[in-house]
């Protein structure tokens, strides 16, 4: 075979590679504008955005991700509540997230910082919703990041009970 024809072909494929990355990064690159209210907005080391380099969500755009449901007893209920949400591992998929933590910023400014080891290990959701009904400001909404407690014996200690969050308004890739 001519080196011409390898060189032509060599570069006509990596022209095709280089272009197919292009598109999935073009239509990875952004998310869909939140058709109602955002009641969370997502910041730092992301690759997905819809609005000023962020990530802002509305309550249907966090359902439409999937949802998973736990119970588990809490340091703050008296009997083992059922919790539903979006996986804190596929929320972070969602918008291509490079860091090695995230920082969970509340309404009233708490925040509390986790390992995204954390997300794969033990699979803490953001829970929209708490015994079926969707949490308001009063009952630790709309957001609340929470552990499995009950399903490792590791995570029933103050270390991942701050990390916790509700009320959750932001979280920062770190």
């Amino acid at each position: 075979m001519p080196i011409g024809t390898v060189r032509r072909g060599g570069a006509a494929m990596l022209f095709g590679v280089v272009l197919a990355m292009t598109a999935g990064a073009a239509a990875a690159a952004s998310l869909p504008e939140p058709a109602d209210k955002p009641i969370l907005t997502i910041t730092g080391k992301i690759s997905v955005t819809n609005r000023d380099g962020t990530a802002q969500f509305d309550r249907k755009m966090l359902e439409a991700l999937g949802e998973t449901a736990f119970s588990t007893s809490t340091p703050w209920d008296k009997a083992p509540v059922k919790f539903e949400g979006v996986p804190l591992a596929k929320l972070m998929e969602t918008v291509g997230a490079k860091g090695d933590s995230l920082v969970a910023i509340a309404l009233n400014d708490y925040s509390s910082e986790l390992p995204m080891g954390d997300l794969k290990k033990f699979g803490p959701i953001l829970a929209l919703k708490r015994d079926g009904e969707y949490m308001t400001v009063r009952t630790k909404g709309p957001l609340f990041i929470i552990y499995p407690f009950d399903s490792d014996p590791e995570l029933k200690a103050q270390k991942y009970y701050g990390r916790s969050v509700w009320q959750v308004a932001r979280i920062e890739i770190k």
